[in-house]
């Protein structure tokens, strides 16, 4: 009787130490991913304002360079306008633009990765302190806090219930 009843105190008290031990685990794994989060927003802003800073430069140099490089090479020639057309002239090139959408689209699926990432650890806690038998072990521990970073227009969709919201380029 009294092995059985040892035996069930060290169940109880490894059982306690485990949950525990996840517990303090999966605050210091929030802890960690806000470090994340905030490394992985940071990295977009900064990426993503560089590149377009680097395309915009690159619009404003080719538009102040290309009605001189086009008005030298055509100005004292006859037939220049038959030139024009048969000729090779220097073409903006869209790429620098379409590799700005393509770090728009991987930065915001990082940053949106590592808020659901966030979000899962903090389910598995919520999980871990409402369940039986954990919860009795772990009465009274705060739930990790933690506010999804999101836009304006989210928020008011999510308050109204209401997604009208579709163009684009107002």
């Amino acid at each position: 009787m009294i092995i059985a009843l040892l035996a069930i105190v060290v169940i109880l008290v490894i059982y306690y130490i485990s949950v525990n031990n996840r517990e303090v685990s999966l605050r210091k794994e929030a802890d960690a991913q806000r470090g994340a989060i905030e490394t992985v927003h940071d990295t977009m802003w900064k990426t993503l304002k560089q590149e377009a800073g680097v395309t915009e430069q690159y619009r404003e140099a080719f538009e102040k360079i290309y009605p001189e490089l086009i008005s030298g090479r055509y100005s004292n020639d006859s037939g220049s306008l038959i030139k024009m057309i048969t000729e090779s002239n220097p073409a903006f090139d869209t790429a620098l633009y379409q590799h700005l959408m393509q770090s728009i689209d991987v930065q915001r699926a990082q940053f949106a990765q590592a808020q659901q990432k966030m979000l899962d650890i903090i389910r598995e806690h919520s999980t871990l302190l409402e369940t039986i038998p954990a919860k009795w072990f772990l009465g009274g521990r705060q739930k990790i806090d933690y506010t999804v970073i999101s836009s304006t227009v989210t928020k008011e969709t999510i308050r109204t219930g209401i997604d009208d919201e579709i163009e684009l380029f107002k």
